[in-house]
C-alpha cells in the first residue's frame, strides 16, 4: 500500500506531481493552457493533498521510458575525467562565456579594470561542485545559473560588494558553485537566468514531440 501524501516528504510528492502533470501532457491528455496553470500551481504548494488533487483525474503516470528521458535532460552525469582547471583573464576587456560548455571543476577569474560574465545556463556540469576563484580589481562581473544549481558566496570584499539573487535552489545531487576569492573596488551579481519552469517547459515539449 502507497504511503498517504501527507506522510511522504513534500519535495517527492511535488516531484511526482510534476512528473505526472508532464506526462499527461506530452500524451496529450492536457491542453497547453491547463499544463501550465497546474505547473505553476504545483510548483508554489506546500500541501500534499492541494498537489495530489492536481492530477487526480489523469490516466497517465510516468513510466520508466519518461524516467530514462528526464534522466537525460534534466539530470546530471557526473564524469571524473573531465578538465580539473581553467582560467580566464580580462584586463581593460569584455569577456562572456556562455553556451553549452563543460565546467572545469576550478575556475580562476582575474578580472582588471573590466567586465566579465560567466553563463552557467546552459553549462553541463561534470563535477558535482564548481569553484571560482576570483580575484577583481574596479571590475564589474556577473555570474548567471539557472534555478537547480546551489550557489555559495565566500569572496572577501574590499570596498566592493557581492549580490547573490540565486541563493540555493538546487536539491540533493544538483550542482554547487562556490565562489571564493577577493574583490576590491569592485562588483559581482549573481543571478539567475533560467528557471526551473522553463526547463520543465521544455522538457515537456521535447517529450510531446516524441509521441507526435
Amino acid at each position: 500500500m502507497p504511503v498517504n501524501a501527507q506522510d511522504r516528504p513534500i519535495k517527492a510528492v511535488r516531484d511526482q506531481v510534476i512528473d505526472q502533470l508532464i506526462m499527461n501532457y506530452s500524451h496529450n491528455e492536457l491542453s497547453a493552457e491547463a499544463f501550465e496553470r497546474r505547473l505553476d500551481e504545483a510548483m508554489g504548494s506546500d500541501d500534499p493533498q492541494f498537489l495530489m488533487s492536481l492530477v487526480e483525474d489523469l490516466p497517465l503516470t510516468a513510466d520508466d521510458a519518461y524516467q530514462r528521458n528526464k534522466a537525460q535532460n534534466l539530470g546530471y552525469q557526473y564524469q571524473p575525467d573531465v578538465e580539473e582547471q581553467d582560467r580566464i583573464i580580462n584586463v581593460l576587456s569584455g569577456n562572456t562565456r556562455g553556451g553549452r560548455f563543460v565546467p572545469a571543476k576550478e575556475i580562476e577569474m582575474w578580472s582588471f579594470l573590466s567586465g566579465a560574465s560567466i553563463d552557467f545556463s546552459e553549462a553541463d556540469f561534470q563535477h558535482p561542485v564548481v569553484r571560482i576563484k576570483l580575484y577583481s580589481l574596479l571590475a564589474s562581473d556577473e555570474i548567471f545559473v539557472p534555478e537547480n544549481v546551489n550557489v555559495i558566496t565566500k569572496a572577501s570584499c574590499v570596498v566592493g560588494s557581492v549580490e547573490n539573487r540565486a541563493g540555493n535552489y538546487g536539491g540533493e545531487g544538483q550542482p554547487t558553485i562556490i565562489i571564493e576569492g577577493v574583490n576590491v573596488l569592485s562588483s559581482l551579481e549573481i543571478k539567475l537566468k533560467r528557471t526551473m519552469k522553463e526547463k520543465f517547459m521544455e522538457f515537456a515539449e521535447s517529450m510531446k514531440k516524441m509521441w507526435m
